[in-house]
């Protein structure tokens, strides 16, 4: 286990690691954060991800009250095809595929409760998987961002053209748009990635944010290193 402490309040709210204490909350903070409960992690699954890769698990408090939370694992890049589910990259969102040995941070889950989504709770999280992910000298964070906006829009475009018409700030889509501000860049779209989530048709964007710290072991031994299997 890491020593990192990712303890850290601003202002009156606090970002810090999941304890057991914390996760009947998180629970309900997921259930009431998606449209769709069903795409909420239960407890069991809770549990397991923080007993696997603890650092890797992070929660959002104001005034001690919990109002967010999100997950990550590390994986291999070569171990997944570029076309792959939330269920297969997570091992059911259980952390059985969280490999240490890998170069990449993997996002499952970011939550935030909706009373509290105008204090920018959701940034501070991907703030500190960035740091997470320096700190640890991994390589990339990745992950499968919904699309919860696109059901609107699915009789007028193909999700690959939903996105690019979100990248070109013609639409907006609450996930996207506001992954694209965090500077995630677009990889590719997802299919039959989040079983449960019928708002985005159960598509997602592939989306890489690369970590300008990096530094891989093959460049110290004079070697070059293997391309990204999520970079273009």
């Amino acid at each position: 286990m890491s020593d990192v402490d990712f303890t850290k309040e601003t202002g009156r709210v606090v970002i810090r690691n999941v304890q057991q204490k914390d996760l009947d909350e998180i629970v309900e903070v997921a259930k009431v954060a998606y449209e769709y409960p069903e795409i909420a992690f239960s407890r069991k699954q809770y549990e397991s991800q923080m007993k696997i890769f603890p650092e890797g698990q992070l929660c959002a408090e104001y005034n001690g009250k919990m109002i967010g939370s999100c997950a990550s694992l590390i994986v291999k890049n070569e171990d997944y095809a570029r076309q792959h589910t939330l269920d297969e990259i997570s091992g059911n969102g259980f952390l059985t595929t969280h490999n240490p040995d890998g170069k990449h941070l993997y996002g499952i889950d970011v939550v935030v409760h909706p009373a509290f989504r105008q204090m920018k709770v959701g940034r501070r999280l991907y703030d500190e998987r960035k740091k997470l992910c320096k700190q640890l000298n991994l390589k990339s964070i990745v992950f499968g961002g919904r699309i919860p906006n696109y059901y609107r829009y699915a009789d007028q475009f193909t999700p690959a053209e939903y996105v690019r018409e979100v990248e070109k700030q013609h639409l907006y889509d609450p996930v996207l748009t506001f992954q694209l501000k965090n500077g995630f860049k677009i990889r590719g779209v997802l299919s039959n990635y989040l079983k449960y989530d019928m708002a985005s048709l159960k598509y997602a964007v592939l989306m890489e944010w690369e970590n300008p710290d990096y530094e891989p072991a093959e460049k110290r031994h004079g070697r070059h290193s293997q391309a990204s299997l999520f970079a273009k």
